[in-house]
């Protein structure tokens, strides 16, 4: 079985952010971090280009397991990639209140958090992360 290429490291988050070139970004960047680390408690850590806060431990019915973040977020050249890991299915009223967005699986896309609500954004954020620390999340 392949292991993950992404994995926590000793990176400096700081660091990281100090190369996005985007001056907003950057500052979106240091907004979102505090609104994650209120929510699950955490400090970020890289985990390869995403910066992601706290842990979990999985297990696939195939056998396959191993660790991810609770919640976490990556600046992209073209938006904002947030991970929001319980998905977004159960989350269709928050969804429809957040602003202007995309959604894959369990990524959100935003350009710049003055495009949504940010307290939404912090309840999607806050609402996740309990699901995921919750006995056997689904």
């Amino acid at each position: 079985m392949a292991e993950l290429k992404t994995k926590p490291s000793d990176q400096s988050v700081a660091a990281f952010i100090d190369t996005v070139a985007d001056e907003q970004k950057r500052q979106d960047c240091h907004t979102i971090i505090e609104m994650m680390r209120a929510a699950t408690g955490a400090e970020p850590v890289m985990w390869g280009s995403i910066i992601g806060f706290g842990s979990y431990h999985y297990r696939y019915k195939s056998g396959r397991e191993g660790d991810w973040f609770l919640t976490g977020f990556a600046p992209r050249k073209q938006n904002l990639t947030l991970y929001i890991m319980a998905g977004f299915e159960r989350y269709h009223e928050l969804m429809g209140q957040l602003g202007n967005h995309s959604t894959g699986k369990s990524c959100l896309y935003i350009k710049r958090l003055s495009d949504i609500d940010q307290g939404v954004l912090r309840e999607l954020v806050a609402r996740s992360v309990a699901h995921m620390r919750a006995p056997a999340p689904v």
